[in-house]
């Protein structure tokens, strides 16, 4: 499972909106070994037919829920890569609507405008079950990252383990061994930068402020870029030595 022109391993990368790419991690992915073949499905880019050549699946982003077929109508391809995957061992990494695809094609559930939307830096907590994960384990115990959701995961697939919590949100990072697969409702990739695009229409109702978000999150990045970082790093060299071992 390489490149396209035979170099390396390569992930396959769906994008769901303009705003809503790779960001730090392509680079960080790259370092570890794993180039990325971004798909910009929201912009008409077909997906391939199947994960042949793939050595990973990442999904992105989106505001969306997982089958949101009539505004998204490349979300069923992507749900059926997501599938493809978690049957053939394809290493995973599901981002926000991402992580909600995955626990969704599992067999978990997923609901929209539910529960407390959570925006900007947010504290996260890892639980017992991080400590055995081939991603984070080892990582600080109360990381931050940013958040940009109104839904959410309700129920973990069967099987799941449960490695990521918030104060407001139980599931913010899961895995699955038949791939393995992982999810996050949070954004590993995303920098305070990106922030400062958001709009704040889309805020206010909330009774957040984008400037007060941008700030928060800025004085976050550089503990939060080296907890992510690692995360990248090892999903890169797993999904490489998945390849490698095939």
């Amino acid at each position: 499972m390489g490149t396209a022109d035979g170099r390396g391993a390569t992930a396959l990368v769906v994008q769901n909106t303009p705003n809503g790419g790779l960001g730090r991690w392509e680079g960080w992915l790259a370092e570890g070994g794993l180039a990325a073949d971004v798909v910009a499905a929201h912009e008409g880019a077909a997906l391939p037919a199947d994960l042949d050549g793939h050595a990973a699946l990442i999904v992105l982003g989106g505001g969306y829920l997982p089958d949101d077929d009539v505004r998204a109508p490349w979300l069923a391809a992507t749900r059926a890569l997501v599938g493809e995957a978690l049957a053939t061992g394809t290493p995973v990494f599901g981002i926000c609507l991402g992580g909600q695809m995955l626990a969704q094609v599992a067999g978990g559930a997923v609901k929209g405008s539910h529960g407390a939307p959570e925006f900007g830096s947010t504290a996260l907590r890892l639980r017992d079950a991080a400590a055995g994960d081939p991603l984070f384990a080892g990582l600080p115990g109360t990381p931050t990252a940013i958040e940009n959701h109104v839904d959410r995961i309700t129920e973990l697939p069967p099987g799941a383990h449960w490695l990521v919590e918030s104060e407001a949100c139980p599931y913010q990072a899961f895995r699955l061994d038949s791939a393995p697969a992982w999810g996050v409702q949070f954004h590993p990739e995303t920098t305070a930068e990106r922030i400062r695009h958001w709009d704040p229409e889309r805020l206010a109702p909330h009774g957040v402020d984008r400037d007060d978000l941008h700030r928060a999150a800025t004085e976050n990045e550089p503990a939060a870029a080296q907890v992510w970082h690692t995360v990248a790093l090892r999903f890169a060299a797993h999904a490489v030595g998945t390849a490698a071992a095939r």
